[in-house]
């Protein structure tokens, strides 16, 4: 009975949103499908970044760094009032602004980009060792477990939104799962079955992928993506009623593939 009623329960996991982040702490792009390699991310997922003034920037000796070296959520709410999008050769950047301005960057302008880092440094009204400078990764990404291993830096983040459902509920407040910022959002599944998931293999349509690492949660969960203010304490609140602040799983691509919403997941044994 435990193989037919395993395949039962997973055929109706799916996955209901796809997202990148290219710039590392700003605004999350909307994806009907993207393609996969064994290895790698996805595709222009967090390409860029914005120091934060307090080190200098070497592409050709850069090693990751952890998340506090850059301009991030977790120190500075109001990245999340601005909305921006790179074109699909990650050679455009265009951002939108609260007051409804838009910018429009050339990425291979440096000059451009020196001024983008200076609008958000006075977007954030924020104190600044040095300039913030803007970053391009060059076969590396800007994650912020790529300080762990290589292949981290290469790994996509899962949420089980019936996982948020079921803390909502608990909480008593509605969470949004934008909080999260993660690559992959699926439905269908039990509330944290994805956290036993780890070291199995499953497929999302026709990508094999392989469940690593739990993700622990810090303080950007805490800002409300549509208000830009920081209105909750998710990891606290966590470890105060699970005695964790895990949510959500982290995914090596094992297999090459078209990844689409509406994909099934099918775990594997």
């Amino acid at each position: 009975m435990r193989g037919p009623d395993l395949l039962i329960r997973t055929a109706m996991i799916t996955l209901r949103q796809l997202y990148r982040y290219p710039l590392k702490g700003l605004s999350a792009e909307p994806l009907d499908r993207v393609t996969l390699r064994a290895g790698e991310g996805l595709p222009l997922d967090r390409m860029y970044a914005l120091t934060n003034g307090s080190w200098d920037f070497d592409a050709g000796r850069y090693q990751p760094r952890p998340k506090t070296d850059f301009i991030a959520l977790m120190d500075h709410p109001a990245l999340a009032a601005l909305t921006t999008h790179v074109d699909e050769d990650g050679r455009r950047l265009t951002v939108r602004t609260p007051d409804g301005g838009a910018l429009d960057i050339d990425l291979d302008d440096a000059a451009a980009c020196d001024r983008f880092a200076g609008f958000v440094a006075r977007h954030l009204g924020a104190r600044f060792e040095a300039p913030p400078a803007f970053v391009a990764g060059e076969g590396f990404r800007f994650t912020d477990v790529s300080v762990l291993s290589h292949s981290m830096m290469n790994a996509v983040s899962l949420i089980n939104l019936a996982t948020v459902r079921r803390m909502s509920e608990e909480w008593g407040v509605d969470i949004d799962p934008m909080r999260f910022r993660a690559n992959l959002y699926i439905d269908g599944a039990e509330p944290w079955s994805e956290a036993g998931w780890l070291d199995r293999e499953l497929s999302i349509g026709e990508v094999k992928l392989r469940a690593v690492m739990r993700t622990p949660r810090c303080a950007a969960t805490g800002v409300n993506p549509l208000s830009a203010q920081r209105d909750m304490t998710i990891p606290a609140t966590m470890m105060e009623r699970y005695g964790h602040r895990d949510l959500g799983i982290y995914l090596e691509v094992v297999g090459d593939g078209v990844l689409r919403v509406g994909d099934t997941l099918d775990l594997a044994g």
